[in-house]
């Protein structure tokens, strides 16, 4: 399965950095992770519960970052096992990218699954990933909007601003050699039709 996105968020990059390495707000945000724990530098500790389709386990693992170039980028593995239900493993690159008034996230997931799960099919896998990847981006936005209220309202501030800004620009003006051209065309198309 291979995956990939970007979210715009309000805040800072190094405030997102912070959030990305930061076990609670990552517990928080991951849908049915009951366990997130720092087993070392760099190193974590899993613990969730999974539901796809008429499979649902609970998968135990750990992630382990590399590459990692704060407060811009870092790879992320992931091993987790479900026991009969099967297990999944995979790498995530996740990038940080400064931008006017935030900053923006772009991920790309690689990741394979076996067992029972891997037998429900790569469209129900496939729609289950994308749904938790909304889940958890939602939930994250959520989390940083508590967190930092001032810096989502000065996004809000910017955003009604900009589309007010738009609103009030005059509608595009169709030019005279279009005109002309229209006039021409239609008188042709009248002289013909005689």
């Amino acid at each position: 399965m291979d995956m990939q996105g970007n979210r715009v968020l309000a805040i800072t990059q190094q405030q997102a950095w912070d959030a990305l390495n930061d076990p609670e707000v990552l517990k928080a945000s991951v849908p049915g992770c009951d366990k997130l724990e720092r087993t070392a530098d760099n190193q974590y500790a899993v613990g969730m519960s999974l539901k796809i389709g008429p499979v649902s386990a609970k998968f135990a693992g750990k992630i382990v970052l590399s590459e990692i170039v704060p407060p811009a980028s870092y790879t992320l593995a992931f091993d987790g096992q479900g026991g009969v239900a099967g297990f999944g493993k995979g790498t995530s690159r996740v990038t940080l990218a400064p931008r006017d008034g935030g900053c923006e996230l772009t991920y790309a997931v690689h990741a394979t699954v076996g067992g029972k799960v891997a037998q429900l099919g790569q469209r129900l896998i496939d729609g289950a990933a994308k749904s938790m990847a909304e889940d958890f981006f939602k939930r994250f936005d959520e989390e940083m909007q508590r967190r930092y209220p001032q810096a989502y309202a000065a996004s809000a501030i910017a955003t009604a601003s900009q589309e007010a800004g738009q609103a009030d620009r005059p509608a595009a003006r169709i030019p005279v050699w279009a005109w002309v051209a229209g006039a021409v065309l239609l008188l042709a198309v009248l002289y013909w039709a005689r």
